[in-house]
């Protein structure tokens, strides 16, 4: 069988790694990929970045699956213009993508069908939503309501910095992020206090299967100083969410997400990731959602799954994950994210990279923001590695992380020496 995964980033090495060890895999397209993925001799690149054309690539290779990384294709309707060429691919209608395409649309169908999350309301006149920030206080949370590629969120913990936010995204939109009525609006929430989480799952648009549970590290520097990032690293599994906490996040958001989606004609098929909240009591609120895997979350848990990836995905577009019950790697997977210099805002392209280990069986470097340049590999993006390691325990798998990084050079590299501490403490 030939497979497709559309996207270049982190993401979709490790989902390509992964579906390339599967028994009926052929042949495991990326597009447009990576400087990973073009170096791996069982991944081929191919240059298409266009819905349209890639449904044509897609006929014309005779491709049995596609899978989607990128949330942006998936705002563009590329599994609506799949299935209507009567093409096999795993990810949510353009219609259903929206529980992460419009931070709105997903608070408005929480509050609708009672699922759990902080109070909010929504702005496009940014007079209304300073008023809103001065009579509410701090600490806030103000969102940018569309894609922003993980850096649309702030949160506020002075005035200053939420109205700061607020012209930021309103008034000068630096983000250029426009949503429905061809406007910025802005999300502003309630501060929850706890623990955050990465809780995916697989969905059909009626059965459901878990992923294993992950935490990623959203803030640039050591002790989640600085600012949001689109994920400086992540493990799994994640202490935080015990058998309790896993069963209220089924049965509290997960399932009535995808039944919800179902009773409001947009049945939801693919990987939907909630960002949970989990307060001291063991309560998740959902954060936000995501329509996709979480990168780097999927890294570490491409590491420890053990079933064949396409045989999963095939049973998820067959309607039949009633039928499937995962397997994994007992031991912890931890993966450590090399970033460009200046990264997030202004990421530098263009510094050749070296030293890169050879890959294990316990160790892996999967490739994010890399491109080959004349046989050179360079960095092309603001995350540009994500080093991951197994091993039998968080402080195992951090200790080999870490020292599968040691030699990588490329100019300016930056990254977060704390990676996986909160479990560490535990």
């Amino acid at each position: 069988m030939k497979v497709l995964v559309i996207g270049n980033g982190g993401r979709e090495h490790a989902l390509a790694w992964k579906l390339a060890q599967g028994e009926r895999v052929s042949q495991v397209y990326v597009a447009p990929g990576n400087g990973g993925t073009a170096r791996d001799s069982r991944l081929t690149n191919i240059a298409i970045t266009d819905v349209k054309a890639l449904a044509d690539f897609a006929i014309e290779q005779k491709v049995s699956l596609t899978v989607v990384g990128p949330e942006a294709y998936l705002a563009a309707g590329v599994v609506d213009e799949f299935r209507a060429r009567g093409l096999r691919i795993f990810g949510p209608t353009k219609a259903a993508a929206q529980l992460e395409s419009s931070k709105a649309f997903a608070k408005d169908f929480m509050k609708r069908h009672n699922i759990p999350t902080a109070a909010y309301e929504v702005f496009s006149d940014v007079a209304a939503a300073h008023a809103y920030v001065d009579a509410q206080g701090v600490p806030i949370v103000i969102k940018a309501d569309g894609l922003a590629a993980g850096k649309g969120v702030v949160v506020a913990m002075t005035l200053a910095e939420a109205h700061e936010a607020i012209d930021w995204i309103l008034e000068d939109n630096k983000l250029g992020v426009v949503h429905n009525e061809g406007v910025a609006r802005v999300v502003i929430e309630q501060f929850l206090q706890g623990e955050e989480a990465s809780f995916i799952v697989l969905c059909d648009g009626k059965n459901v299967v878990s992923l294993a549970t992950s935490q990623d590290h959203k803030r640039l520097k050591d002790g989640d100083e600085g600012p949001n990032t689109g994920g400086m690293g992540a493990y799994s599994p994640a202490p935080v969410v015990t058998p309790n906490v896993h069963a209220k996040a089924m049965h509290e958001i997960i399932m009535p997400t995808i039944q919800g989606m179902a009773r409001d004609g947009i049945p939801f098929t693919g990987f939907l990731y909630a960002g949970l909240m989990i307060d001291a009591q063991g309560q998740p609120h959902t954060v936000e959602f995501n329509t996709r895997m979480g990168d780097p979350e999927t890294q570490p848990i491409m590491m420890r799954l053990k079933s064949d990836l396409l045989e999963v995905l095939l049973h998820a577009t067959d309607g039949t994950l009633d039928q499937v019950e995962l397997q994994w790697d007992r031991r912890v997977a931890l993966g450590v994210v090399m970033a460009a210099s200046g990264y997030p805002l202004s990421p530098r392209k263009g510094d050749a990279i070296s030293g890169l280990p050879a890959d294990a069986e316990d160790h892996m470097v999967f490739h994010a923001g890399t491109a080959e340049v004349d046989g050179q590999l360079q960095t092309s993006g603001g995350r540009v590695l994500c080093v991951t390691a197994l091993g039998e325990s968080v402080r195992k798998a951090q200790a080999l992380a870490y020292e599968s990084l040691v030699n990588i050079q490329f100019e300016g590299k930056q990254y977060r020496q704390d990676i996986g501490y909160r479990a560490v403490k535990r």
